[in-house]
């Protein structure tokens, strides 16, 4: 027998879905298993345990993506299907059980939402590595030692804190009284977010900094696991550090926190003093053209959450 998961397309959906997969596996720990999820979070799930197979779905005219991947899978008999995108597949599939994600009525976080497709309590996110990936963040650190982590860029410009914003705060923690003296730092994001480092590469003190942008993504989950810390936009690199269970502070405005926070015990939120309606509810607002919504979130409140965690042996660097 054999278990289809269909989820999302973006990075971080497909993080906060993987404690859904991760349940299925410890139930059917001998079943194979086949993905169905977009382009960017086929990088996150590679090493899922047991997978048979990995289809991207690609969103065509008039839903015809989920006709291409009925196509290549119809032929197999299912013992379950889950659907976290609420699509027909599991009633047009041979399958023993059916769930597809319910409708947010409450406001969930999308972990407890996602868990409750099963009917379960929340279930934490696990990524799975390989060996390579290990190896590739080891050479990536090349001996620096539990770098603080920080995560500049996002997918939209609104939930973009000002790159001055970050190289300010490194260089105030890196300051010999500052709260990190001398600290490695570890600049992580897609390629295309190196220029949101910028500042911080120019500005953001003496001592090291390590150029993660463009390194794979289970390598950069192996990076941030060897972490004392990340600071971040709500972004994919946010969801990946919480999951590696490092102290993540995840910096939002625009965005919902309630919803999309960094999940479990070392997961923290600094906002912006407006509530997201107070940022987004005005004519002509729109996602891609509309800039940094952030600018209010002061540095000082950054490293007045991190002087917290560090006095209570939350951080330590």
């Amino acid at each position: 027998m054999a278990i289809l998961f269909i989820t999302s397309t973006h990075i971080g959906d497909a993080i906060l879905s993987t404690g859904v997969l991760d349940h299925l596996h410890k139930r059917y720990p001998n079943d194979g298993v086949t993905i169905a999820c977009g382009a960017p979070a086929a990088k996150v799930l590679r090493a899922a345990p047991n997978l048979e197979a990995l289809h991207v779905v690609r969103k065509q005219k008039n839903h015809r993506h989920w006709w291409e991947l009925w196509k290549k899978i119809a032929g197999k008999r299912w013992r379950v299907v889950v659907d976290l995108r609420r699509s027909a597949m599991p009633w047009v599939l041979w399958a023993g059980a059916r769930y597809t994600i319910p409708k947010d009525r409450a406001g969930l976080h999308r972990v407890a939402l996602n868990a409750a497709t099963l009917g379960s309590p929340p279930l934490d996110p696990v990524v799975w590595t390989e060996p390579a990936d290990a190896l590739e963040a080891d050479r990536a650190l090349a001996g620096a030692r539990r770098p603080i982590a920080l995560a500049p860029g996002a997918n939209w410009r609104g939930k973009i804190w000002p790159t001055e914003n970050f190289a300010d705060l490194a260089r105030r923690l890196r300051a010999a009284d500052g709260l990190a003296a001398g600290a490695d730092l570890a600049l992580i994001g897609a390629e295309g977010e190196r220029e949101a480092g910028r500042a911080v590469f120019e500005q953001g003190g003496g001592g090291r900094i390590v150029d993660g942008f463009g390194l794979d993504v289970l390598a950069t989950f192996e990076l941030l696991k060897r972490c004392s810390l990340m600071v971040g936009n709500d972004s994919a690199m946010m969801h990946l550090a919480a999951a590696a269970g490092i102290p993540t502070i995840g910096l939002f405005g625009p965005t919902k926190d309630d919803q999309y926070g960094p999940w479990g015990p070392n997961g923290f939120v600094v906002r912006t003093p407006e509530s997201v309606s107070e940022l987004v509810d005005w004519d002509g607002y729109d996602t891609t053209t509309t800039d940094t919504m952030m600018g209010n979130l002061t540095v000082d409140s950054v490293l007045e959450r991190i002087r917290d965690l560090a006095e209570r042996r939350v951080f330590v660097p």
